[in-house]
């Protein structure tokens, strides 16, 4: 049987394809943009009709709309939405007891599939048309996704043809072979990612750290409004030959490759390609990556690899943060108990930045945030707030950086550390910070006020 018939034989309607489903079972989504549509509505069609279909277990992240399952208004009595990492829409499911976080370390996704995740009976995800080989591209996402498939009891894909095709190496696709059914998707717009405007902060920020990037170096650009600033900022310096390896490929890469300055010939691996784990942003971004040979999408096992981080010279790593204490602590996914993102690569990159050759890794953030009520409070904190979790830890932070200033805080001792942040940190707040570091005995009278 060739691939067509194979794929003729296995197509089904999406409410036939979600009639395997039981009570009980463990169904993943995949991630971020990998989500399917008409396989979620068909799926949250069948839990209206049938009550008895309940205990079920999803598996996402970084959701960019409301799964369709989880609209459900008795949603929380039966089914549970797991994610490996949070947006906003995710934080709000959070809040209705729909939702919870998986803490993870993004590098190790693909070996928690294939070691430590107990069952996945069925994976349903969104993929590019067959091409003549019999293959569907994963698209945008390759993250984990082949270690999930792989152990997956039933492989369901529902094709859209409005997904570009990334090129890249192993686990990238999926062949008809192991696909158990395929669903032809209406053909919906993709989820996107609106670009967060920069603030003056993150202007800031932004221009104190272009100023310590050199040519030729190789960038991971989080997510935010302050990497989208580094990028600006880069897009119309005079620096060249810069190359590009960050596990989220966001809107600033292309403003970067249409003003000449991506070229990646002086990366150690991987030369002359922006490599990506998983892309998500404007129509504009996905069209770019279509079929671009300069793009190269590989699983989250190699891009997020220390070593593999490591073994590019002068790799510049760029994160935010919610909240750093004086000792160098940074919390980037919780505020106390209220859980905000994830641990994502945060770690990895850090790390792996340092280990460099001439790497730099900056840890970013404004210096204060207003709350609901209109009052500041500072992001540099005496110690991070109760329940809080530490994303990285003191002994792995590089640089730090606000509109104030930046620290290199690697080699400094508690009160060189305390002087450094307290620094950077909003003059409304210093003299409080001051104190509370004189109580913890980590402020010298000898510091400079």
């Amino acid at each position: 049987m060739n691939d067509i018939q194979l794929y003729l034989k296995k197509r089904r309607t999406a409410r036939e394809a979600v009639a395997c489903i039981k009570p009980g079972d463990w169904i993943d989504y995949g991630f971020c943009g990998q989500m399917p549509y008409d396989l979620d509505r068909a799926l949250a069609e069948r839990l209206a009709e049938e009550p008895e279909l309940t205990g079920l277990n999803f598996r996402g992240g970084l959701a960019l709309r409301q799964p369709a399952v989880t609209a459900l208004p008795d949603a929380a009595e039966r089914i549970t939405w797991n994610s490996w990492h949070c947006s906003a829409i995710e934080r709000r499911l959070m809040e209705q007891g729909i939702c919870y976080y998986a803490p993870i370390r993004f590098s190790e996704m693909t070996r928690y599939y294939r070691e430590n995740v107990e069952r996945v009976d069925v994976a349903m995800i969104q993929v590019s048309p067959m091409d003549a080989h019999g293959f569907f591209s994963f698209s945008l996402n390759t993250t984990y996704l082949a270690a999930m498939l792989e152990r997956a009891r039933t492989v369901i894909v529902e094709v859209n043809p409005r997904m570009p095709v990334a090129f890249g190496g192993l686990g990238t696709a999926i062949h008809i072979s192991r696909v158990d059914m395929v669903v032809e998707g209406e053909g919906h717009e993709l989820d996107q990612l609106p670009t967060a405007q920069p603030t003056q902060e993150d202007q800031a920020v932004a221009e104190q750290i272009v100023s310590l990037i050199p040519d030729g170096a190789c960038l991971q650009l989080g997510i935010g409004g302050m990497p989208n600033a580094v990028g600006a900022l880069l897009a119309q310096s005079d620096l060249k030959d810069l190359g590009v390896h960050t596990e989220m490929l966001t809107d600033c890469v292309v403003d970067l490759a249409e003003a000449g300055k991506l070229t990646g010939r002086n990366k150690n691996l991987d030369r002359g390609s922006a490599v990506f784990t998983f892309a998500a942003g404007s129509r504009r971004l996905y069209d770019f990556i279509d079929r671009n040979p300069t793009f190269m999408v590989s699983p989250v096992d190699y891009v997020n690899d220390i070593h593999v981080i490591s073994a590019h010279d002068n790799m510049i790593s760029i994160n935010n943060t919610m909240e750093v204490d004086l000792f160098g602590q940074v919390s980037a996914e919780t505020m106390g108990t209220r859980h905000i993102s994830g641990s994502g690569g945060q770690q990895d990159f850090v790390l792996g930045a340092y280990r460099s050759k001439g790497g730099k890794s900056f840890i970013c953030c404004s210096s204060v945030y207003t709350d609901r009520q209109g009052r500041a409070h500072s992001r540099l904190v005496p110690t991070i707030a109760p329940g809080s979790v530490v994303t990285t830890t003191r002994t792995n932070i590089h640089y730090l950086v606000t509109e104030y200033g930046m620290v290199n805080l690697k080699g400094l001792s508690a009160w060189q550390r305390a002087e450094g942040i307290i620094s950077i940190a909003h003059p409304d707040f210093r003299e409080e910070l001051i104190a509370a570091a004189e109580e913890m005995h980590i402020w010298r009278r000898s510091n400079r006020r």
